[in-house]
């Protein structure tokens, strides 16, 4: 039992967390996102799939849908997200001493350790 509800929890925190970001850019609009691609000469109309990412994922990880698959599609919407954006980051401290990539971690590996334990049996669709 204690199993299963780590991993609902590990879903709700990663999926919970992630969904904020997502509705701050369905809010705002994802202007950023197109420019961090313009200048890397990737087609903008991909910055689309940040919602995919940060509002889909989230969802279905929270409901325990397909969470595998989600997982790994959240991981890796952060995987992009560090690459375009702070790949220079990796030795760096934030304004508060922490490592500047840990937020980004924390959802890349959160998504990916979704990925190799699955859902859990406290899931619409258990895996």
């Amino acid at each position: 039992m204690s199993e299963h509800l780590g991993k609902l929890i590990l879903r709700v925190m990663i999926g919970g967390m992630m969904l904020f970001h997502g509705i701050e850019k369905a809010l705002h609009g994802i202007g950023f996102i197109k420019g961090v691609l313009n200048t890397q000469h990737i087609p903008e109309v991909l910055a689309y799939g940040v919602y995919v990412g940060e509002i889909f994922a989230p969802l279905f990880l929270i409901i325990g849908w397909q969470s595998r698959f989600w997982g790994g599609v959240l991981a890796f919407n952060m995987l992009v997200a560090i690459y375009l954006t702070k790949s220079t980051l990796w030795l760096s401290l934030g304004e508060h001493g922490a490592w500047a990539l840990e937020l980004p971690m924390l959802y890349l590996l959160g998504g990916l350790a979704i990925v190799f334990l699955g859902s859990g049996k406290y899931a619409i669709i258990p895996d």
